[in-house]
């Protein structure tokens, strides 16, 4: 039987990395205290989470604006004041019925971001 890989992104309080860096924490002390095994997922999860506070612009992705094939990213705010995303979009971004998702006022709109459940 083979094994399958999962992808599970390590959980971590973003507020205590970003004050253990910005108290001058070597990053050796930094990979122990967050479980870190490269010196790469400690930027990376540091570089996620100064975009997700805020302290720097977060990287736009280059796919939502392909014209490859791309479904219309519009949706409006109906009377009830509810957002509607339509089928083909749900579909195209590959969500499920009991997605779950955080937003966050941003400087350029809004941000959208999908919250990972463990099963």
């Amino acid at each position: 039987m083979v094994a399958k890989k999962t992808d599970k992104k390590k959980k971590i309080d973003i507020k205590q990395l970003i004050k253990a860096v910005e108290d001058g924490s070597t990053t050796k002390e930094l990979m122990e205290k967050f479980g870190f095994k490269t010196s790469t997922q400690l930027k990376v999860a540091y570089l996620n989470a100064a975009m997700e506070t805020g302290q720097v612009p977060a990287i736009i992705s280059g796919r939502a604006g392909s014209d490859k094939g791309s479904v219309s990213t519009e949706i409006t705010v109906n009377k009830r004041g509810s957002l509607t995303v339509p089928k083909n979009l749900i579909e195209e971004l590959e969500f499920k019925e009991g997605d779950t998702f955080e937003t966050k006022k941003t400087k350029v709109g809004i941000s959208l971001k999908k919250i990972e459940t463990t099963q």
